[in-house]
């Protein structure tokens, strides 16, 4: 008895998915729950567990295949159901299982065939019988074994040049010549590219710039960073008090927090901040939910934790949906200043930079400050050049005067 692995449900909107990599081969021992392969969509990798414990008897698609919604990607059987399998058959060449089981049907056998299949460690369910009333016989398992033999050994052939040829593509090049490589773009990339264009395209989009004096935020969190992680078991950082003042930015200005949707402006009377986060795959964005309903503990946490699954590519979904405004923060990375681009159909998006040292005056005194320059790009269609500048202004205060986050002034 074997069981199915199929494509679970995919995300609403996700027609289809790309198969990223298999954890198991043909032949390997597999446990319920345990992550058999990754398939990767447009936003998210969803992970494909074992229905059941067993062993891998066949795999039908290979990395790069793309597959929909219920599409049986392999069968888990009984260990000892399995060898045969796993002896004649790789993960590489699931047509030849797929041709096997096709052909298979219950017949009836005599000595000499089950004495062939059991020297071999075969089942008869996968043999066509070519015999009266299609009885097996010993000379179509004979003929069974050195087809299967014959297969395994050509799938094998383009598997060794492939993998010669990779060992070529990424040696080092030779001084002179003009290395070029080419391969294909993630699903996340691709749709990251989409969606750049679409706001570039759909979005009269305007940046405004401003600079932050950091030190009153620098000396809190040195105060109480301690303290902090102590109680909270998290490090106290910088995103958890720029969320809290751009919150209460946008509550100033709702307009910022606002999106457009046809001829219809839609106030939004709640605040999710999408916080950029940075993978190998790409950039992807999950959101803080109610994030004015969250202390900065929990601001922190919660970033903290989507980093950790985003670089893992365990982000839900719907973790990714939505949002009414970003916070992306290129300072990590060295970014002096930089122009960030909305993610539609928001309205804004605040750029946060390197924190450096600068001269600035204060009081007609020349003295040396953490600065750092924000960037807020905005549809100049919905937030008017008065509004996105006095947005940022107020961030600027509540940044360098913490103090106002607590007083509401």
């Amino acid at each position: 008895m074997s069981i199915e692995v199929k494509v679970p449900a995919l995300p609403e909107s996700v027609a289809d998915a790309t198969i990223a990599a298999w954890h198991k081969k043909v032949g390997d021992k597999v446990t319920r729950d345990e992550n058999i392969l990754d398939l990767e969509t447009d936003k998210v990798v969803l992970e494909v567990p074992a229905p059941a414990d067993g062993v891998l008897q066949e795999i039908f698609f290979k990395v790069g295949d793309i597959v929909t919604a219920t599409q049986i990607l392999a069968r888990i059987g009984e260990e000892d159901q399995s060898k045969a399998k796993a002896a004649i058959a790789e993960s590489s060449s699931p047509a030849i299982s797929k041709a096997a089981l096709a052909s298979s049907s219950a017949v009836a056998t005599g000595p000499a065939v089950r004495r062939v299949l059991s020297e071999n460690e075969l089942s008869k369910e996968h043999i066509a019988g070519t015999g009266k009333e299609g009885r097996l016989t010993k000379e179509d398992v004979i003929a069974f074994i050195e087809s299967t033999r014959e297969k395994t050994a050509k799938a094998s052939s383009p598997a060794k040049i492939a993998s010669d040829k990779a060992t070529v593509e990424t040696a080092p090049a030779v001084a002179g010549e003009r290395e070029e490589r080419r391969v294909p773009m993630t699903r996340l990339r691709a749709k990251i590219a989409e969606r750049l264009v679409q706001s570039q395209h759909t979005a009269a989009m305007l940046t405004t710039f401003n600079e932050v004096n950091l030190k009153a935020v620098m000396e809190l969190r040195a105060q109480y960073k301690d303290s902090f992680e102590k109680k909270h078991g998290v490090r106290l950082g910088f995103m958890s008090f720029f969320t809290k003042a751009v919150v209460e930015a946008l509550k100033r200005f709702p307009m910022v927090n606002a999106s457009i949707d046809g001829q219809d402006i839609v106030y939004h009377g709640y605040f999710d901040i999408g916080i950029a986060v940075s993978t190998e795959r790409g950039l992807v964005v999950p959101v803080l939910r109610d994030a004015n309903q969250l202390g900065m503990a929990d601001i922190e946490k919660t970033i903290h934790d989507f980093a950790g699954r985003a670089r893992d590519g365990k982000l839900a979904m719907e973790e990714m949906q939505g949002g009414t405004f970003t916070i992306t923060n290129g300072g990590v990375f060295g970014s002096l200043l930089a122009t960030p681009i909305i993610n539609p159909p928001q309205a804004g998006i605040l750029g946060m930079h390197k924190i450096e040292e600068r001269p600035v005056v204060e009081k007609g005194q020349i003295v040396i400050r953490p600065m750092m320059y924000l960037a807020l790009s905005y549809d100049h269609r919905l937030i008017d050049g008065r509004e996105s500048v006095q947005f940022l202004v107020t961030v600027k205060e509540l940044l360098e005067d913490p103090a106002r986050l607590i007083l509401d002034v």
